[in-house]
């Protein structure tokens, strides 16, 4: 059993090769990553392991990413410490969802769970993730729903997404203001990514948005979108190569 595993904390990376070599003495760690990037790179430079264990939460975004960039064609495990992942992890059909701290019962069930699979049913589940994220890549418009009326609002028509105290709300180029029922992590794996970039954890920016940048302290960024926005867009020092690559990609 060749075994991949994505995760950005070392002590989860050691927990959980010392629980599968007990659980599966024979399986075989062919890889760990611990970002969107190294595992889309990975995926697409080595042979497919036999089943992912795939945290959520990595070091340049959500793990649901992932499945927008490369074709996934191996099982997924999810783990993660939020329980309000679970609908975004069925919904790019993973085999199981385990919430931290995880326990070698959890691990062995996923694994029992994998070895039942049958041909037929595994070429079956990658069949139902592709379909899975090709709805989600055509993509054009949500559905917002305001007093008794259901507004169709296109994708183009949005300037950035934004977070405060849980609540999300979506504002357009012509300065409306919509809430939405869906977290900003939701949206990262719903919005096309060449047009939609995961600034921080408050904002969510259209490409079209973006005004200009002022360097800041610290070696982050001051981003200036086109129209006004809640708060200063600070980028954190980490995000500024992703950010510049978005923005030139």
């Amino acid at each position: 059993m060749r075994v991949l595993i994505v995760e950005d904390e070392t002590a989860a990376v050691r927990n959980l090769r010392s629980m599968l070599r007990s659980i599966e003495p024979f399986a075989e760690i062919t890889g760990v990553t611990d970002s969107v990037i190294g595992t889309v790179e990975w995926l697409n430079t080595n042979n497919a392991p036999d089943i992912i264990f795939m945290d959520i939460h990595l070091a340049d975004g959500d793990a649901f990413l992932i499945f927008d960039k490369v074709r996934v064609m191996a099982p997924v495990v999810f783990t993660t410490a939020y329980d309000r992942y679970a609908f975004e992890a069925f919904r790019v059909n993973s085999i199981d969802f385990l919430l931290k701290p995880v326990q070698p019962a959890e691990i062995k069930r996923s694994l029992d769970k994998f070895k039942r699979l049958t041909r037929i049913e595994l070429d079956a589940y990658l069949d139902r993730t592709d379909k899975s994220m090709q709805h989600v890549t055509s993509l054009k418009n949500f559905l917002i729903p305001v007093r008794d009326k259901i507004l169709p609002l296109a994708l183009n028509e949005i300037a950035f997404c934004y977070t405060t105290e849980e609540k999300v709300s979506v504002y357009t180029f012509d300065n409306r203001k919509y809430p939405l029922e869906k977290s900003l992590d939701v949206l990262c794996g719903m919005l096309p990514q060449v047009d939609f970039f995961r600034i921080n954890r408050q904002f969510i920016i259209s490409r079209n948005a973006v005004a200009d940048m002022t360097v800041w302290y610290g070696s982050r960024l001051s981003v200036n979108l086109s129209v006004e926005t809640p708060e200063k867009i600070i980028v954190s020092k980490s995000r500024v190569p992703l950010l510049k690559k978005w923005l030139t990609g």
